[in-house]
Parts: C-alpha cells; sequence; structure tokens
C-alpha cells in the first residue's frame, strides 16, 4: 500500500517536535542548574565533538551513501540479499566505530586542543572538557549504530520509531540532571554521564524495533560485498559534504573558545532555538524524501523525480520563512520565556538573543541544504556537494575570522548564516544546470504567497510583542502563556492568510513507493 509523502513527514515531525520539547525542558533545567559557567562551557565542548562526528558521519555522510544503495537492493534485489548486505554493512560500521572510539578517549586532550584551542590557556575548562570528552566519546558508537538502524527502517518505510529515538536523549539528560548532579563534584559531569547511557538506550530501542519488524541480523564483518564497496566510495566525499552546517557551527564553537566565558553557552543555547524547526521539519522532510527520491532514481522517473524535489523545497519555505520571522522578531522573548530563570541572567539572554537574530536570517538556507543535497544523493552523487561544500566552508572560515573582531559571537552565527546561504544557492543552481530539477509552473504564485502571509505575520509579531526586555521581570507562566499567545495566533493566520490567497493542503500530497 502506498503512502503519503506528506502523512509520512507529518509522523516524522509529530515525533521530533515532542524530542525538541523534551530537549527544551532539558535546556530550561540545565540553564536553571548549571548557569553559564566555565564548566558548562565545557561540557557543550565534550558534547558537541562527538556529536558533530555523529552529524558528519553517521547521520551525515554514511546515511546518504547507505540509503541510495539499499533503495536499490530492495527495488532490484530479493529480501534475503538485501539482508545480506544489511549483516555486512553493519558489522563493517560496528568494527570501524569501535576503533574510533577507542581512539577518541585516549585521545581525548588531543582533541580538546584542536576543536577548543582556547581552552588551553584556562586550566580548569581544559580539565572539565577533557574529562567529559573521555566520557562522551563513546556515543558515536552507540548513535552511528542507532542512526544505521534509523535508515534501515526508514528504508522500510517505518518512520515513527526512529523519529521517536532522539527523545530518549533528552528524557535521560533530564533524569541525570534532576538524580545524579547532586552527588557529583562538578554537578554539570551528570550530563556527559547521560550521553553515554542516552546512546545506550537509543540504539537497544531500535534493535528491538528492528527484530518487531524482522529486520534484524546477525553483524558480520566482510570487505568483499559489493554493496559495502560501493557505500566506502560513496561515502568518501561525501564524509564532508553531508554536514556543512555542522562543520560551519563547529567552526564557531572553535572560535568562540577564544571569546569570554559563557560564549560557547550562548552560541549552544541559539542553536537550540534554531535547531527546532529545522529538526521538526527540515531534517523530518529530508529523512522522508531521500528514500522516495532514491526509488525514483533506481526507477528513472525523471520527472516525478523533479516533482518531489519541487515539492520538498515549497514545503520547507512554507515553514522557514515563519520560523525565521519568529526568531527574528520575538528573539528576546523566546529566550528569556525558555532559559531565563535560576543562573541565566538577563546578560546571558540578551546575548544569546543577538546570536538567535543572527541564526535566524540563515534557517531557511539550512532546511532548504538538507532537501537540494538529497537531490545529489539520491543519485548517488557525492561529488557535487562536496566541492560546493568546501567554497561554502572557506567562506565561512574567512567571514568568521572577519565578523568575530566586530560582533564576537553574533559575528560567527552571521558567518554560518552567509555560508549557509551561499551553499544553498550553489547547490540549486547545480540541480538546475544538470537538469535534476527544474521550477513548477506555481511557484509565481507561490512566491507572492509567502511575501503576504509573511509580512502579515512579523508586522504582527512586533507589533504584539511589546517591550521586550520587560519580559524578564515577570514570572514564568505569564512569559509561557504570552509567548504561547503569540505562537498560536501568529500561526493561525498566517495558515488562514495562505488559505485565503489559494494554498491547498490538497496540492502537497506525493505518494511514495
Amino acid at each position: 500500500m502506498s503512502k503519503n509523502l506528506l502523512r509520512a513527514t507529518t509522523t516524522v515531525s509529530s515525533m521530533t517536535f515532542l524530542s525538541r520539547i523534551l530537549g527544551f525542558i532539558r535546556d530550561v533545567l540545565v540553564a536553571q542548574l548549571f548557569g553559564t559557567s566555565a564548566a558548562v562551557d565545557a561540557f557543550y565542548i565534550a558534547f558537541k565533538i562527538p556529536n558533530f562526528m555523529r552529524n558528519l558521519f553517521a547521520e551525515g555522510c554514511f546515511s546518504q551513501a547507505f540509503v541510495p544503495v539499499l533503495a536499490e537492493y530492495r527495488k532490484t534485489r530479493s529480501l534475503s540479499e538485501t539482508k545480506n548486505f544489511i549483516q555486512h554493512i553493519s558489522g563493517n560500521l560496528a568494527l570501524f566505530l569501535f576503533l574510533l572510539s577507542l581512539i577518541g578517549i585516549l585521545t581525548a586532550p588531543l582533541i580538546v586542543h584542536l576543536f577548543a584551542p582556547g581552552y588551553i590557556k584556562d586550566p580548569w575548562r581544559y580539565y572539565c572538557a577533557t574529562s567529559m570528552l573521555r566520557i562522551t566519546f563513546p556515543y558515536i558508537f552507540f548513535i552511528s549504530l542507532t542512526a544505521l538502524a534509523s535508515a534501515i527502517l526508514n528504508s522500510f518505510k517505518f518512520f515513527a520509531a526512529p523519529a521517536f529515538t532522539p527523545a530518549l536523549l533528552n528524557i535521560v539528560f533530564i533524569l541525570t540532571a534532576i538524580f545524579l548532579s547532586p552527588h557529583l563534584l562538578v554537578p554539570v559531569m551528570s550530563q556527559a554521564w547521560g550521553v553515554l547511557i542516552a546512546g545506550l538506550v537509543q540504539l537497544s530501542f531500535l534493535i528491538f524495533y528492528l527484530w518487531k519488524k524482522k529486520l534484524l541480523v546477525l553483524p558480520r564483518i566482510s570487505f568483499k560485498d559489493a554493496g559495502v564497496n560501493r557505500v566506502l566510495k560513496l561515502m568518501l566525499p561525501a564524509l564532508f559534504g553531508a554536514s556543512i552546517g555542522q562543520i560551519s557551527l563547529l567552526i564557531n564553537t572553535i572560535f568562540a573558545s577564544f571569546l569570554v566565558v559563557g560564549s560557547v553557552s550562548w552560541l549552544y543555547y541559539s542553536e537550540r532555538l534554531v535547531f527546532f524547526p529545522l529538526g521538526v521539519f527540515g531534517v523530518a522532510l529530508a529523512t522522508v524524501v531521500l528514500p522516495h527520491l532514491s526509488a525514483k532514481h533506481a526507477t528513472q522517473s525523471k520527472d516525478d523525480y523533479s516533482k518531489a524535489m519541487d515539492w520538498g523545497l515549497r514545503c520547507n519555505l512554507i515553514i522557514a520563512l515563519p520560523a525565521m520571522i519568529y526568531l527574528w522578531v520575538l528573539a528576546l522573548p523566546l529566550v528569556i520565556s525558555l532559559f531565563g530563570y535560576g543562573h541565566f541572567t538577563l546578560s546571558d539572554a540578551s546575548m544569546t538573543a543577538k546570536s538567535v537574530c543572527a541564526y535566524g536570517l540563515g534557517l531557511p538556507a539550512f532546511m532548504l541544504v538538507k532537501t537540494l543535497s538529497a537531490g545529489f544523493y539520491a543519485q548517488q552523487d557525492t561529488r557535487t556537494p562536496v566541492k560546493i561544500g568546501v567554497i561554502s566552508i572557506v567562506v565561512t572560515i574567512i567571514l568568521n575570522a572577519v565578523l568575530v573582531f566586530p560582533l564576537a559571537h553574533v559575528g560567527l552565527a552571521l558567518a554560518s548564516c552567509l555560508g549557509s546561504w551561499l551553499n544553498a544557492f550553489l547547490l540549486l543552481m547545480q540541480l538546475r544546470k544538470k537538469n535534476i530539477y527544474h521550477f513548477s509552473s506555481v511557484w509565481k504564485k507561490f512566491i507572492l504567497q509567502m511575501g503576504l502571509a509573511n509580512g502579515f505575520l512579523a508586522f504582527l509579531l512586533y507589533y504584539l510583542s511589546g517591550t521586550q526586555h520587560a519580559w524578564f521581570f515577570h514570572h514564568a507562566v505569564w512569559r509561557l502563556s504570552q509567548l504561547g499567545l503569540l505562537l498560536g495566533l501568529g500561526g493561525l493566520l498566517y495558515f488562514l492568510i495562505l488559505w485565503f490567497l489559494g494554498l491547498k493542503i490538497s496540492d502537497y500530497r506525493i505518494m511514495s513507493d
């Protein structure tokens, strides 16, 4: 039975939304309990490094190389051959990850030198980051195998369980913050242990679902499997290109390690707000679109391929543009309402809000890159995104060096924004040049609809938000109720205007195979 892509995206988005809500609860709790101290900055470094490697490797180049090959196996091979391929890829991946985790634990001081060079002159932050990195680094083993399990389930059209899995990380974070932190000399160390425990829990959860769906196989190491070798060949160029946005954010962390205490935390909380719509919808959409595009490529359905790309880009903008406006207009109320408690001061809120505004301008680009990249990876073309990624990263580094001096951490966020827009533009141009994608006839009307609806939303939010610094002096119930009212009313009127202008849900239903 065929499934609606919009329905599948909604399923993934709803599960991801639950995870993001739990993530915000976690961040509010962490901000209130631990503030923005040197040890907290160190934890975010220790967490960001394995998390970066997860995005770069497991959910980046590996997934982008593995899913198209698996889709081809499903279309052209028997189920037993497909499971044999999964056995070999999982065995090889597990061996590589085990060795990588062991190396990471042994070389933790060197890795901190590399990714946070500014900590070398701060012995306490350096010690904390090194100690916590040794705890968090094995997370790459568990979460990468979790990403493999997710890719398998997604390819077989089982989206809900993989989408729910990130929520387990946030649940474990919350539990360790409440129950473990009071017993530790450095309380925030509880979050490092939470990372490790969560990785084990997430993998166990999806192993159960693989068994339930009769897709669980025993890993076997093989370096001669043709499918494995194809994945490896696709991975090598994709290793850099698949996670350009994450590399850009990591570069920000390297620069931020030289700035005042709190800069890393301010950027982290800003990223959390930007990643909410990116994760709930942008990543969810790319997760659903990639297997669909891969199947269309395997059957040589060029028109359907272009239509799916067109659908993905328009769906992205329907969410990304109003989300950008929310982040820009309501940056300070959002930060104050979600994080402005306990040790998180008004100064912290103001600094975070500034980088939220800068990151927010790049949100549509962050989301579009996910779908545009899928257009190449589904065709097993990993080289083109790499070439474009190299250009955008070089430009981002140059902009970091130029903007960090006058704008500090805000300049780093702005550099990431501009680099992502360049990345998205070049990807789109190459899709057009290679005749992979062409704009449908609805774009002129769509642009008009977006302009009018988002213009009205921006005016409404600016008018209703009031004196924004005053939000800090209200209690939590007032803040959250006012924020909820602005978000709900703005979203309702936005979609009503789109409906009035002729945008119909039925226009966004595409059937997957």
